[in-house]
């Protein structure tokens, strides 16, 4: 059952509770749904809620009391001056009742703890107290468990580090244990070892002891020994120095009386012939020493006319035959070839020699080729028979260059890296003259009268010697390192210098001064020993290079006036033909080419 209060309408009969309408109005009443009716026997005028159900004014309801209206909610606003009568059903009479009865018991209680409210507050100010002492007590035990637990865990945080330390040295031990029965063995080893060695050591020191007591006794024998040396060195220079003086005293007598026999010989001579006049008109026309030799006039080369595959190991020295085009080769294979350079075939080879052979030289009159070798020595072949008429021996070291006297063809000048040019004569196979220098000769050539010694050294210097004394006559510093080659001109008066600054210079004889100097860009002289040559009209001059380029210069006008490309291998030597051509040239394969 929906219970609600509702203003009681206006128009709704009076109760018997001797109510009446208020004379004023509410808003509510407009609703008819309910209104307020003031009770005229109280005072101030009671305005009473009437209670409806349904809208309806519940029945059996009675007025249960009469209460001032508070100033709350909405109607209290407005009536704020008049009490409130409720009317009310039994059930909520009764319910009124029991809590009544409830607040009156509240009531009754609050009394009551008022009353023992002394009595309780005595009780509780000491147990209150102790409460305080315990408080303080556990606060100071709950710090100093907490300060037992952060011991704990440090202690278990060291505890765990140590076990795991303990862990760790425990598997070490494990290992080092394990490892005790190798070190032992090895232990065992060593000693064995250290016994072995101890004993041979023992061994070893006797053996010393042995051997120090020989070379101490050695020691002094050698120091004899050393003594007799020095003194049989001093002994064998005096007698050396005796004997060289003794042999070039031999020597000057010997030069003199062949000078002499010479001397008889060209008056002789003289008596028996008519005299032929030597003239210089332009070095057209040239005499020798057996009569007038005439003059061809040298060609340009520009064409190969024959590659020779001379030699194996290499070609170092060519050579034509005087007034001939047959042509000397000379090799590492240890032998001397004559080509025909018309044909290209080869005609003879002249065998016996031992070790290569660096330079060649003929007799005016064609009949003796020697050849200089790195054995030491010089051998002589007669070209007729092919035999070796001799060797020459007496150098210390390689023989690098050699040639023969145009004036007389018996007197071979050689020099050697032993620091010596020796003179020697054909007629009798040995030496006759020996000349000593401080640097080494590379190459060296008579004059044309046979009197003079041109000589090229390591030092760059060129020198002349007097044949029958040996003395130094002149030198010139011709380059400003080695000079690898000397070729002189038909009258003497011109000789032409190659060395390893890649430098072709042309001096005077008589002077010494330069009168020119030939290069080429990318000639460069491929050896000690590399040849150059001079044309048989003296007109021009021919230099290999290490690229087996040919270079041909005019002397006249110092350019180049042809340029050879045929050799593969570096040019070690040049060759001009007595007769004006062909031109020769070898490489470092043993190739020989031809040029016309």
């Amino acid at each position: 059952m929906k219970r609600e209060r509702r203003w009681v309408p206006l128009d709704l009969p009076a109760t018997s509770h001797s109510l009446k309408p208020s004379t004023s109005t509410h808003q509510g009443s407009t609703l008819g749904l309910g209104g307020l009716f003031d009770c005229p026997n109280t005072s101030p005028i009671v305005r009473v809620v009437v209670t409806t159900i349904n809208g309806e004014i519940a029945s059996g309801t009675r007025l249960l009391n009469v209460h001032l209206l508070k100033r709350e909610g909405k109607d209290s606003k407005e009536h704020k001056d008049c009490n409130l009568i409720i009317i009310m059903s039994e059930d909520e009479i009764a319910i009124e009742a029991i809590k009544h009865a409830l607040k009156a018991l509240r009531k009754r209680h609050l009394l009551e703890e008022g009353a023992h409210g002394p009595a309780i507050i005595a009780l509780s100010k000491p147990i209150a107290s102790q409460g305080s002492e315990w408080k303080d007590k556990a606060e100071t035990l709950e710090l100093e468990l907490q300060q037992c637990y952060k011991a704990q865990s440090r202690l278990s945080e060291q505890l765990v580090v140590e076990v795991a330390e303990s862990r760790a040295a425990k598997s070490l031990v494990q290992e080092k244990e394990a490892l005790i029965p190798n070190l032992e063995n090895d232990l065992s080893q060593a000693r064995d070892e250290c016994s072995r060695l101890a004993a041979l050591l023992e061994e070893k020191t006797k053996g010393l002891e042995l051997l120090m007591g020989e070379n101490k006794e050695l020691k002094s024998q050698y120091e004899e020994m050393r003594t007799r040396a020095i003194n049989a060195e001093t002994e064998n220079k005096t007698l050396i120095d005796r004997w060289m003086l003794q042999k070039m005293q031999d020597a000057e007598r010997l030069n003199e009386a062949n000078a002499l026999y010479e001397d008889m010989l060209c008056k002789l001579k003289a008596n028996g012939l008519e005299q032929l006049a030597r003239q210089q008109i332009d070095g057209i026309v040239r005499q020798s020493e057996e009569g007038a030799e005439y003059y061809v006039e040298s060609t340009i080369p520009n064409t190969c006319n024959h590659r020779i595959p001379a030699h194996e190991g290499g070609c170092a020295s060519i050579l034509f035959e005087n007034t001939s085009g047959k042509l000397l080769t000379g090799g590492q294979d240890q032998t001397v070839k004559m080509w025909d350079t018309t044909t290209g075939q080869l005609t003879k080879t002249y065998h016996g020699c031992i070790g290569s052979i660096l330079d060649l030289t003929l007799t005016n009159d064609n009949t003796c080729l020697i050849a200089a070798s790195s054995s030491n020595n010089l051998y002589a072949w007669d070209t007729n028979t092919g035999r070796v008429r001799h060797t020459l021996t007496g150098h210390k070291d390689k023989v690098c260059a050699v040639d023969v006297s145009r004036f007389s063809n018996r007197h071979v000048a050689s020099s050697a890296y032993d620091r010596t040019i020796k003179i020697w004569d054909l007629n009798k196979g040995y030496c006759v003259n020996t000349i000593i220098f401080p640097s080494n000769c590379n190459t060296l050539s008579f004059t044309p009268d046979g009197q003079t010694i041109c000589s090229g050294h390591m030092d760059g210097h060129l020198r002349l010697w007097d044949m029958k004394s040996g003395k130094l006559l002149s030198e010139v510093a011709a380059h400003s390192l080695a000079v690898t080659s000397i070729s002189l001109s038909r009258n003497g008066n011109t000789v032409l210098t190659s060395g390893r600054d890649n430098l072709h210079n042309l001096f005077d004889t008589r002077t010494l001064e330069v009168m020119g100097t030939l290069r080429a860009n990318g000639n460069r002289v491929a050896s000690n020993w590399s040849r150059s040559c001079i044309s048989a009209d003296d007109n021009y001059v021919a230099a290999g290079s290490v690229d087996g380029v040919v270079h041909v210069w005019s002397i006249s006008k110092g350019n180049i006036v042809s340029t050879l490309k045929e050799h593969t291998g570096s040019v070690l030597s040049c060759s001009w033909s007595g007769i004006g051509k062909p031109l020769a040239t070898s490489d470092r394969n043993g190739i020989v080419c031809l040029w016309t």
